[in-house]
Order: C-alpha cells, then sequence, then structure tokens
C-alpha cells in the first residue's frame, strides 16, 4: 500500500539502515500525475516501462564476505505505484550488512519487495562482477535536435511550443506524406517536485507520422527545464502532448537520466506493438 506523503523521506534527513528492512520502500500512486494530464490507468494510450539502473548493489555472504552486482530493474509502466528514489536508495541500502546464502536469495528478495510497492510485478536482473565488462556505453541515434539555432522564452512545459512542420522547412520533401524519424536532444532538464534538484536527461523520439518541427520540438523539451516532476511523470506528459498535437501513427519517447545516490531511472512509454529500447547508457549516466 502507497504510505501517506507525511512518510516521504526525499528531502530530509535521514539515519541510513544497519539491517534490511523492506518498509524503507515509498510507493507512490502513478494516478495523480497523471490526471494532470488527462490520463486514466483503465485506458492509458501507451505502454513501456520504468528501467532503474542500481550501482551501489551490495550484501554479505554467509561468511561475512561483502559481495556487489549491478542491479537492473524494469517496472512497467501499468503498475499502480512508482517507487519514490531515496526510498529505492535506503531500501538498497539496508542489504549492505545483511547475509544472504546466495546471489539468488538476494534475487528473491528484490523481486518480492520490489513487486509488492509497485503493486505489480517487476523484472529484475543482478548482473555478478564477471559481466561488467560486457556492459556498454552507447549514445543515442538520430538526428540532433540541439544542433539548431533556436530562441528560448518558455522554461515551463508548453504544448502550443509543439506542431507540424511546414513544406519549406523539409527540403522540398511534401508535408503530406507520412514519415519515419528518430530524434533526440541532450538538453531535458527537469526539478525534483520535493528537493527541487536538477535531473539531467536526454530523450530519444521515434515517430511514424506527418512531419514534426524539429525547431518547436526543440523549445518544447527545453521548456520543462523548471518543471517539477517525477522522472515517470516528465515522459508521459512529452508522449501526450506530442499524440494529442501531431497525431503520429505510432510514437516512442525514452529518456535516460543521469544518476543519483547510485540510481539512474530511464522511462519508455510507446504505442503498442513498439520495439523496446537497450537497457545500454550513456556517458553522462
Amino acid at each position: 500500500m502507497p504510505h501517506h506523503s507525511s512518510d516521504l523521506v526525499l528531502g530530509k534527513s535521514v539515519i541510513y539502515p544497519s539491517a534490511y528492512d523492506a518498509t524503507l520502500l515509498f510507493p507512490i500512486p502513478r494516478a495523480g500525475a497523471r490526471q494532470e494530464i488527462a490520463l486514466t490507468t483503465s485506458h492509458l494510450p501507451f505502454e513501456g516501462w520504468d528501467l532503474w539502473n542500481a550501482y551501489e548493489m551490495s550484501w554479505l555472504n554467509t561468511k561475512g564476505l561483502p559481495q556487489v552486482a549491478l542491479l537492473r530493474v524494469k517496472v512497467p509502466c501499468s503498475s499502480p505505484n512508482i517507487i519514490e528514489s531515496k526510498s529505492f536508495k535506503l531500501y538498497l541500502n539496508s542489504f549492505n550488512q545483511t547475509r544472504f546464502d546466495s546471489s539468488d536469495a538476494v534475487l528473491a528478495r528484490l523481486q518480492q519487495d520490489l513487486s509488492q510497492a509497485a503493486g505489480a510485478r517487476v523484472s529484475i536482473d543482478l548482473l555478478a562482477p564477471h559481466a561488467f565488462e560486457a556492459e556498454s556505453i552507447s549514445e543515442f541515434r538520430g538526428i540532433n535536435l540541439d544542433a539548431q539555432d533556436v530562441a528560448i522564452e518558455h522554461y515551463e512545459p508548453t504544448a502550443e511550443l509543439l506542431s507540424l512542420a511546414k513544406e519549406s522547412a523539409l527540403n522540398g520533401t511534401d508535408s503530406s506524406d507520412l514519415i519515419t524519424q528518430t530524434l533526440f536532444s541532450r538538453l531535458l532538464k527537469s526539478n525534483c517536485p520535493v528537493t527541487q534538484q536538477p535531473d539531467w536527461a536526454c530523450v530519444q523520439i521515434h515517430y511514424t507520422g506527418l512531419p514534426i518541427d524539429h525547431a518547436g520540438l526543440l523549445k518544447y523539451i527545453v521548456s520543462f527545464r523548471m518543471h517539477n516532476g517525477f522522472h515517470e511523470n516528465c515522459v508521459e506528459r512529452i508522449f501526450v502532448d506530442l499524440m494529442r498535437t501531431c497525431q503520429p501513427q505510432s510514437l516512442s519517447v525514452y529518456a535516460r537520466y543521469t544518476r543519483r545516490g547510485g540510481l539512474d531511472i530511464n522511462p519508455w512509454r510507446a504505442t503498442p506493438g513498439m520495439s523496446a529500447p537497450s537497457s545500454e547508457r550513456s556517458a553522462r549516466q
């Protein structure tokens, strides 16, 4: 069950746990933020997940020897709750001085606790040290929106900045033709709604539909710069605004946020049937 907002540890001084404690996890219902953009949980226009990478995962084996791993968690966007990030960090730190029989036992405990907090079954991988070398850095591919020389006036989300492209801007391409494009920007920034700390991200947009105006899209992405919203909520707002304004046949929005407290969050939302992005991370992460 989600906790009361007064229990939120984000932005407060806390004592770090010395032993495993599943009650540290703080679920936040998705419904509130979705209501702000006129979404109902029973009729979501997208599918997807929130990919969490945890880089400070450790526990003790039965002899008391510390073990380390990389933790990868996918929370389905259909789950009723997100998990507040500082509570997630504190929960993972509660493993640090706790003994487990095996990594499988750790995995089972994570599976149970995180699924209960999210309100749906999550997907979990523990990457052992021998697999670290296979982890790769990969930047988004596509058209770099940031190369444009545009004037910025809005720093709160402004959907009116979005529009379809005019024929004159398409180098002779008929603006009534459907196209498939992949676009990205490294200029997505929002703020934590509790602490006001900045959250930095690179966002990739892949769509099939009438051409979207690139200048307006970049201005729109930058307009999140002073917006207070959790990572997941920002990506859903981008998806919804693009669908409502530009009405593509298919759309994928994927944001890779830089890490904080040993965690990064990477929300992906897409129209049903689109291929999921890879789990690679960027150099900034």
